[in-house]
């Protein structure tokens, strides 16, 4: 199984937003479309970074008054962990658990592909362990 099978899932629709844009504006967007992330694109859909519920909770323990005001640049993650549409779930599933993050942007050619979580990731994998289940049982059941 690979990201490709999340995104024909789910689709590849994801939510970003520009790095200018005030966080204000970040975080009114994240509530309203009830997500857990922005992907911060540049003007040619690359990914220039993330912006998560935790960077939003560091940025509420910033004293500044005018912390809202800032661009969503000055509190993304930029750093971003990124993965291709023929990447392993499996391999996912690793890197996102150890680099203890929920979600990940595909990127396929430079650009923003699709955008994957740590939710999508496991129901796909407990639905295929489910599959194998679901074999194993026909199987014994047919061997007798």
């Amino acid at each position: 199984m690979t990201v490709r099978k999340i995104l024909n899932l789910k689709g590849s629709d994801v939510v970003t937003i520009a790095p200018e844009k005030k966080l204000l504006d970040a975080i009114a967007l994240l509530a309203k479309q009830r997500i857990g992330a922005l992907i911060v694109t540049g003007k040619k859909n690359e990914v220039l970074g993330i912006l998560s519920e935790r960077d939003i909770v560091h940025l509420l323990s910033n004293k500044d008054s005018n912390r809202f005001e800032k661009p969503v640049s000055s509190a993304m993650t930029s750093a971003v962990k990124t993965c291709n549409p023929g990447d392993p779930i499996q391999h996912i599933m690793q890197v996102m658990t150890t680099g203890r993050f929920r979600h990940m942007p595909v990127v396929e050619n430079g650009t923003l592909a699709g955008v994957i979580s740590i939710g999508d990731v496991v129901k796909l994998r407990l639905e295929e362990m489910e599959r194998e289940s679901e074999h194993l049982k026909e199987y014994i059941a047919t061997a007798k």
